[in-house]
């Protein structure tokens, strides 16, 4: 399992629930591009030291903890953990914000335990549910979910995806909390790690056929980071450098040369 932080620079722009959830007659709202992304990956290590090596990043670009800091994540507890210790042992005020894209996951998840397959108006649902979670009712939508459940009497195994959704709709509820997100300009998505794990894994590991050491792995896993960085030309004037040392200067450290008799 590979692990990848980011680390980027965003201009805050301000939106509004239905922006996010804009339909196609609607005009659409830009949200905050993403500057000076940086990666980082490893197989080798859990999250904790990639995420440590995500905050060292962060802290590199403000020193003084001057700017507003928001942490993206999946809904990882370890990976929430991780990032709270972090946070507390810097001294720095971090939001932490789940990505849209998954609680969107569980919602469709929980609508085809009410409507049939292909069913139009399960689109319709997602969309007034999702507007409400925007507005910081995710509470409110995973008791509704439950309720209607009960209400039209499911077996507990037709009712498992509705359940699973409110449970965490109420369980994330203090990492939900998009009216600030929104109204402080901030990225609510995690687009730049989904891609990143193609571009950097998916693209170079997951082919048929292909066979990988762990060493191996975090050695490719690494120069393809360090290349999506553009730091290859440092890096590689390094390597040069200190291969000379290891093969040449080390041997001769003491300025003895040895010579044929």
């Amino acid at each position: 399992m590979a692990e990848i932080g980011a680390v980027y620079d965003v201009t805050p722009v301000p939106r509004k629930p239905t922006d996010i959830m804009a339909s196609r007659d609607d005009e659409q709202v830009k949200g905050p591009e993403a500057n000076h992304k940086w990666l980082c990956a490893s197989v080798l290590e859990d999250a904790a030291p990639v995420i440590r090596d995500v905050f060292d990043e962060a802290e590199r670009r403000d020193p003084e903890h001057l700017r507003t800091w928001v942490a993206l994540v999946d809904g990882n507890n370890h990976q929430i953990d991780c990032i709270k210790a972090q946070a507390l042992k810097r001294k720095i005020n971090v939001t932490i914000i789940i990505d849209l894209i998954h609680v969107l996951e569980y919602l469709w998840t929980a609508t085809w335990c009410f409507f049939d397959e292909g069913d139009p108006r399960a689109e319709a649902w997602v969309r007034t549910r999702v507007l409400a979670i925007l507005d910081g009712g995710a509470r409110n939508v995973a008791a509704g979910i439950r309720r209607r459940a009960s209400s039209e009497g499911l077996m507990a195994s037709d009712r498992k995806g509705a359940d699973a959704c409110a449970r965490y709709l109420t369980n994330k509820a203090a990492y939900l909390d998009y009216p600030t997100a929104l109204a402080g300009g901030w990225p609510i998505a995690t687009g730049i790690i989904e891609g990143a794990c193609r571009h950097i894994v998916k693209d170079r590991f997951d082919v048929t056929g292909a066979r990988w050491s762990v060493d191996g792995a975090e050695a490719i896993l690494k120069l393809r980071v360090v290349r999506s960085n553009g730091d290859f030309d440092d890096y590689w004037r390094f390597h040069l450098s200190h291969e000379h040392e290891r093969v040449h200067r080390s041997r001769y450290a003491n300025n003895v040369i040895p010579r044929a008799a």
